[in-house]
């Protein structure tokens, strides 16, 4: 497998340019009266979520994740949306305040100029790609409210396709991680957990002997050497486990693409992926990308992805950071359309502020309210 295979990138990036509308969103927006009597009005606000349980991954632990929650009003209606800064983003409330007060939304007539704006917003400045997220989150809610729909439906989705998510289990000591998982197993389909360190077989074993149910692997860079990483999954194959993130270093894409022609499951790009133009350089690599709106800028370069990866015959996977479920909603509206989700960050923390998608029986379930489908608790 020759990871400078590639397709060639304009035509896969021509072929994401347009977004999907059903027919039904299409009859709505033609039918709604000309915008411009009013003007979007931007708000923003600081807070922070705390965590139900320490969360450890390879290189680091916290008890909290900052997030800035967003608003945007037009004709008296309400978007909403959020950035959250998970430490190793490079971004805080504060830099993300500072992005806000950038942002100009006045000088637009009316949201359904969505792909203008968005564009405006990534103009800005550089990075900033949970700030600009935040801005796409609540111009979606607001333009799929204004059409009285949800997005998944806009994008012409079938909800009942949507996934069951993966439920992460932190590293922790032997009787915390037991405990932890006879508490979580009995209600998710698939667990995810977190490797990268020394004792990474122990934390398997631990969980194997309470629960045999389907674990998803990710070892967030934690492995140095490529012979290593694949003595590992073929290890962690033989013990259910059924898909791996980021075995090494987002710098060795060679070794990467060396563990994932000989991988017996599915690899996924983490750290070595963001945004669209990363696609087709890790074809090859991986056997699929994880998409992140914290990422990627939001929920129209995330479709975009999701379109040029499919053309590249790479899998998709959706993800999150910790988050409060505005952004975890908006995140599940492109669940229909994956082969994993891993959206459970709103399910690790204690002080959510908002309903939305919720899990049933281990499945994503999303609801019909329109826009991103949230209320305000």
């Amino acid at each position: 497998m020759l990871r400078r295979n590639f397709l060639k990138t304009a035509a896969l990036t021509a072929m994401a340019g347009a977004l999907p509308i059903s027919a039904l969103a299409q009859n709505k927006l033609m039918s709604k009266p000309s915008a411009g009597k009013g003007k979007m009005k931007l708000s923003f606000r600081p807070y922070d979520l705390q965590l139900r349980h320490v969360f450890t991954i390879a290189n680091s632990s916290r008890t909290t994740t900052q997030v800035i929650l967003t608003q945007i009003e037009y004709e008296g209606v309400t978007g909403y949306g959020e950035a959250s800064m998970p430490p190793y983003l490079g971004e805080t409330q504060a830099s993300v305040i500072e992005f806000l007060k950038k942002v100009n939304l006045e000088q637009f007539s009316s949201p359904f100029e969505l792909d203008d704006i968005l564009t405006y917003i990534d103009k800005i400045t550089e990075n900033n790609t949970a700030a600009k997220a935040s801005i796409d989150i609540a111009l979606h809610d607001l333009v799929g409210k204004l059409l009285g729909q949800p997005w998944y439906k806009i994008w012409g989705l079938d909800a009942s396709k949507a996934p069951s998510t993966t439920f992460t289990i932190g590293i922790d000591t032997p009787e915390v991680v037991k405990q932890k998982t006879r508490e979580d197993a009995p209600l998710y389909n698939i667990l995810k957990v977190k490797l990268g360190r020394p004792g990474d077989k122990e934390m398997i074993e631990v969980i194997r002997s309470v629960t045999d149910k389907p674990i998803a692997v990710d070892a967030n860079q934690g492995w140095t050497d490529k012979h290593y990483a694949l003595d590992m999954i073929h290890w962690l194959k033989e013990r259910g486990i059924v898909m791996i993130e980021q075995p090494m270093s987002k710098y060795k894409l060679d070794d990467i693409a060396w563990i994932t022609e000989r991988s017996p499951m599915p690899v996924y790009a983490d750290e070595s992926f963001q945004r669209l133009t990363d696609v087709l350089r890790l074809k090859g690599a991986f056997t699929g990308v994880n998409i992140k709106l914290m990422k990627c800028t939001g929920m129209r370069e995330a479709w975009k992805i999701l379109t040029v990866a499919r053309a590249a015959n790479l899998d998709v996977m959706i993800g999150c950071m910790t988050e409060t479920s505005c952004a975890i909603s908006a995140a599940s509206q492109l669940s229909p359309a994956v082969d994993f989700a891993d959206l459970d960050g709103n399910l690790l923390i204690s002080n959510d502020i908002y309903k939305g998608t919720t899990v049933v029986n281990g499945k994503l379930t999303l609801n019909d309210l329109p826009g991103i489908g949230i209320k305000k608790l």
